[in-house]
């Protein structure tokens, strides 16, 4: 029997679907996070309750012990039909947001041509984690000049040579940025995020002495991602813009080449 193999590769042009459809998936993922938050905030509940006792008064199905056990059940209706419009209500609500990022995000110009892009600096890299040949998770360290741009392409902004390349000024900043960072959540729990963050972090500081430190973003509603970048002893160096509906904390950490300390395992 063949023993499953883990393997690190950089991205390639074939992968270009699926690293678009993994950011995708990753930046709407937390639609789920943030949908149950509200489900059990208290305000909510508290109007849920509400609403569900004026349906059952105005349908007079209020607990009825002449009808037995059953008539107790008698306002599950209610309840059930208010809870199921509050759901929809509420993904609806917290959808704008993340999907307007979303979007944001997949017209940046490092996705137009994935390897040229990332090939731009030596300390940058996109790399795909796989496992039995299947996708674990994905890191984008970006060390190029544009590394803390956050623009979207323009129509007619693209500038290619006559070869049909893409014209990209090449270098290194003093600070890069990780773009994109994603574990499926089968492999959460397997610790594949620490190894996407320290492979990437290593081949950044390492490959070019130019660079002072790595910058990213982590959100409330990305645990894992949170708890990662705080154990290779990334702090927080500013609060960055809220999402959703409860407007949920996001922060920009930073990660300075003196608190770095490489992974034994690399």
């Amino acid at each position: 029997m063949v023993e499953p193999v883990a393997r690190m590769r950089p991205v390639e042009a074939a992968d270009r679907k699926l690293v678009l459809f993994a950011i995708g998936k990753a930046e709407m993922e937390p639609i789920a996070t943030a949908n149950r938050k509200l489900y059990s905030n208290p305000l909510v509940l508290a109007l849920w309750i509400g609403l569900s006792s004026v349906f059952v008064e105005y349908m007079s199905w209020w607990p009825n012990p002449e009808h037995g056990l059953f008539g107790y059940l008698s306002p599950i209706p209610a309840l059930g039909t208010v809870s199921i419009v509050f759901m929809f209500a509420i993904d609806w609500l917290n959808r704008w947001g993340f999907e307007d990022r979303s979007a944001h995000i997949l017209r940046r110009p490092d996705l137009v041509d994935i390897p040229a892009y990332y090939s731009r600096s030596p300390s940058s890299g996109f790399w795909i984690l796989e496992y039995n040949g299947r996708f674990v998770g994905m890191i984008a360290l970006d060390a190029s000049p544009d590394a803390e741009s956050d623009e979207q392409i323009v129509a007619g902004s693209i500038k290619k040579d006559r070869a049909g390349q893409v014209k990209m000024s090449k270098g290194t900043s003093k600070i890069a940025t990780i773009r994109h960072f994603h574990v499926e959540e089968a492999y959460r729990g397997a610790g594949m995020q620490d190894d996407l963050l320290d492979y990437a972090l290593t081949h950044a500081f390492t490959a070019d002495t130019k660079l002072e430190g790595v910058r990213a973003v982590e959100s409330s509603l990305k645990r894992y991602i949170g708890d990662a970048l705080r154990k290779r002893g990334f702090a927080l160096e500013k609060k960055a813009e809220r999402i959703g509906t409860l407007r949920w904390k996001q922060g920009i950490s930073l990660l300075e080449r003196g608190s770095w300390t490489p992974s034994q395992d690399n």
